[in-house]
């Protein structure tokens, strides 16, 4: 899970409280680059992917989705993994066709 106590460590394996500089150069909180991340895999299928949300993120898929969905309408996220961001987006848009 991201931030809290000493002892516990980042997903990119930084200890809490320290920072990569990348969060930083980009603008994206840790949060935004973790789920980033997570949205740039391949995953076999929903289990493996939203038990890696519940682990790494602390939050259910739902929120992380909700999340995902704010980040993709931001500059900043298009600007650092402009392939995941543009992929989500056009998923997104065939969704809304649908309904």
């Amino acid at each position: 899970m991201l931030g809290g106590s000493s002892g516990e460590v980042s997903p990119e394996g930084i200890p809490a409280g320290e920072s990569s500089g990348e969060g930083e150069e980009s603008g994206l909180s840790e949060l935004d680059l973790a789920v980033l991340d997570i949205a740039g895999r391949n995953w076999l299928g929903p289990g493996p992917r939203d038990r890696a949300i519940r682990e790494r993120l602390g939050m259910s898929p739902t929120a992380y989705f909700q999340h995902l969905n704010v980040l993709l309408d931001d500059p900043r996220a298009l600007r650092h993994a402009p392939v995941t961001v543009n992929r989500w987006r056009a998923t997104r848009s065939r969704h809304a066709s649908t309904r």
